[in-house]
């Protein structure tokens, strides 16, 4: 899996954690403070690896990690309302 391979995926794992967090507070008010959060797709085992192997690299000294098992995606649907759209010639 290339570099950015991983950064796209962890970019959508990550944005739809933080909307799940704004939705679920309970589960935001369980992580410790100055943890490390890892996200860890059950659906793609080698991106939990190497989320693993990074967040192993990255923790600071006695910092906590909090592994949080993602069973799946549901598929992408657009919140955006009242779209216009306007091209302008060069």
């Amino acid at each position: 899996m290339t570099e950015k391979e991983i950064f796209e995926k962890n970019l959508i794992l990550s944005t739809e954690f933080d909307r799940y967090v704004m939705e679920h507070l309970e589960l935001a008010e369980k992580i410790p403070a100055n943890a490390q959060i890892v996200l860890l797709p059950s659906d793609d085992p080698e991106l939990c690896n190497i989320n693993i192997e990074m967040a192993k690299r990255q923790r600071e000294p006695n910092q906590q990690a909090v592994y949080i098992r993602i069973g799946k995606i549901a598929p992408q649907i657009s919140r955006l309302e009242d779209v216009d759209m306007e091209v302008v010639a060069a």
